[in-house]
């Protein structure tokens, strides 16, 4: 592991050792009788990979220490009880974290005790885990549940035959290949540096349970017809044979329509219904009887496209008007919990600073959150790009840094090793893990646009998959190359420049211009940097300086360039992570580097601008 400083956020230094994200992890299908496991679990990490098939449970005799679930071993919030190289010279406790790194050809092993009660006839007891990485067998009583292969992607078993009543002893192996396999691993490297991060390992979200009836619903998507005025409703069941179905919706707690059906598949009228946006960021409550099974969500009314400013230009629209997406491209690492949030609260002030600054968007990159995190996205009204996670490599230097630079693109169809995509097995896996994206984010009422891949890493056949994606979801739109070799597809020109003046270009396909990644300023903070290493496209030594950079880049590059068609600009990046000191936040969460009053001012423009093309 890099030799990262012991740098806590705020929301880290009060962290809820009982039971840390206690809040419930699914808020689209929500349900009353859960339980959360997160909390102290015992690990051990021992040479040997598990078999992720065995229907044995080998685990280890003895166990390391104690972990803070959901927190990764290599994090500063995966303290638990103190281990001997927590001990500094003097003989105190330094909390600083399990901190041990998880490699290829190891087993990260966590076992705890849980009192289960057997569910009363007709009943099942689900086990929940929100993401494990990258690869996991569950036992329960030494007992195979199942596995499950993924580092990003929640999965259940279910465990009602494996329990008793009393203690039962849940075990979870875990190996992870990170950046070596074929699996996704995003901005995670054993070898990390610069833009590339610690690579992390193990359960990293929420562990849960919930009892429901043997016939209950095990997926639900939500389909907002904007110009039908009408909602459209598809349920997928456990069992065969949909049991009828009662619906209630509300507005702001206020019954507004309820009715039965027969079908699983339904649709809803909503006159005068009442649009979402990031100015009105309005949610509909949905609740839903099924037979035995009672469940609770939500959904935005609210329509994605391609349309046109009164200058003649593609623009991105959102109901049927074209509305500028500023936006900052979001890491999600945190300086204490890796991809770990230290808190819900810590997600929620986040993302109020983002919109107290006027920024209307957040494009995350290369990683999928929890879905509290889409949640309040959606209520407190932020624009999502959301990235697939990537995976494949080496990337040839030549490929993503070097022929870009040049203004050189490679075909993507034909031989696609230079891309990092030589192995078969590794392009089937980034399909299947492209179809569980979707279907776990479908239902996310401000993600606006997906992006397949990203400055060529790991990129394929993007105009095949941006097709098949369109297929899948017709409801957003599709930057299918963000930045790099541009293949002709999806609805965007996307441009990142970091090194030189932006300019729109002009684009065969007529498509959106979107300036999908700039910026990259750095300013050293001392005291609030995990690294002595820095690694920055511009440095400045101060505030001002680095406020009055900031502004000249928007004022001369970005803004005059939304009357020649730009929609949307991200700017790299939200905060800090490790080396890469480029964020507008610290890594820590404690400092903002440029002048807020400034930042906002910069959002007016932009906004005023594109608002007078429409």
């Amino acid at each position: 592991m890099p030799a990262l400083k012991a740098l806590y956020t705020r929301w880290g230094e009060v962290i809820n050792k009982e039971c840390p994200l206690a809040e419930y992890p699914r808020p689209q299908l929500k349900r009353d009788n859960w339980r959360c496991l997160n909390g102290e679990w015992e690990y051990a990490i021992r040479d040997g990979a598990a078999d992720m098939g065995s229907v044995t449970c080998h685990e280890p005799i003895q166990y390391d220490g104690v972990i803070l679930v959901p927190f990764s071993p290599e994090c500063l919030l995966s303290r638990g009880e103190p281990s001997p190289d927590q001990c500094n010279s003097s003989g105190s406790v330094e909390y600083t974290g399990v901190r041990r790194q998880l490699l290829p050809g190891q087993t990260l092993w966590y076992r705890r005790e849980v009192c289960f009660e057997k569910p009363a006839e007709g009943k099942r007891l689900l086990l929940h885990f929100g993401a494990v990485d990258q690869c996991c067998a569950v036992y329960v009583n030494g007992n195979a549940a199942g596995s499950h292969e993924g580092g990003y992607w929640p999965f259940f078993f279910d465990i009602t035959d494996l329990i008793h009543n009393g203690e039962n002893i849940l075990t979870v192996a875990v190996t992870d290949d990170s950046d070596k396999g074929v699996e996704a691993y995003g901005k995670q490297k054993l070898e990390c540096g610069g833009i590339w991060y610690t690579a992390q390992s193990g359960i990293w979200q929420t562990v849960w349970t919930e009892v429901v009836p043997e016939q209950h619903i095990d997926s639900l998507k939500i389909t907002p017809l904007y110009k039908d005025a009408a909602v459209e409703f598809n349920l997928q069941f456990a069992l065969p044979n949909a049991p009828p179905i009662h619906v209630r919706l509300f507005a702001e707690d206020k019954l507004i329509y309820e009715g039965s059906f027969d079908s699983a598949v339904f649709k809803i009228p909503l006159p005068g219904f009442r649009p979402w946006s990031p100015e009105d960021p309005f949610l509909y409550t949905v609740k839903i009887t099924a037979g035995d099974d009672a469940v609770e969500s939500y959904f935005g009314m609210r329509e994605f496209s391609v349309v046109m400013g009164s200058d003649g230009l593609p623009r991105i629209g959102l109901n049927g008007r074209p509305v500028f997406h500023s936006g900052l491209l979001d890491q999600g690492y945190w300086s204490d919990g890796m991809l770990t949030a230290p808190s819900d609260d810590a997600m929620i002030w986040e993302l109020t600073e983002v919109k107290r600054l006027g920024f209307n968007m957040l494009r995350k990159h290369i990683k999928i959150e929890p879905l509290r995190w889409y949640y309040h996205c959606d209520r407190l009204g932020l624009l999502v790009w959301q990235d697939f996670v990537n995976g494949g490599g080496p990337y040839g230097k030549f490929v993503s840094q070097y022929l870009p630079f040049i203004g050189v693109r490679l075909r993507d169809n034909r031989d696609n090793s230079g891309f990092g995509r030589g192995s078969r097995k590794g392009r089937a896996v980034f399909e299947r893990d492209m179809e569980r994206t979707v279907n776990l984010l479908y239902n996310a009422v401000s993600l606006s646009v997906w992006v397949p891949f990203n400055e060529g890493w790991g990129q394929f056949e993007s105009r095949r998959i941006a097709e098949k994606l369109r297929a899948m979801d017709s409801t957003r739109l599709v930057d299918h190359a963000s930045g790099w070799h541009d293949q002709g597809g999806g609805e965007f020109a996307s441009y990142h420049i970091y090194y030189k003046k932006f300019r729109i270009k002009h684009d065969a396909q007529a498509r959106v211009q979107a300036l999908t990644e700039f910026g990259g300023y750095s300013c050293p903070t001392a005291g609030h940097m995990a690294s002595d290493r820095l690694f920055g496209y511009r440095m400045y030594k101060d505030k001002k300086k680095f406020s009055d950079a900031y502004e000249l880049l928007y004022k001369t590059e970005v803004i005059p360039a939304v009357e020649q068609g730009l929609s949307a600009s991200v700017y790299t990046q939200l905060s800090d992570v490790e080396e890469e000191i480029n964020g507008l936040f610290t890594y820590d969460r404690a400092l903002l580097k440029a002048d807020p009053a400034m930042v906002r001012s910069v959002n007016r423009e932009l906004m005023h601008h594109e608002a007078i093309l429409r």
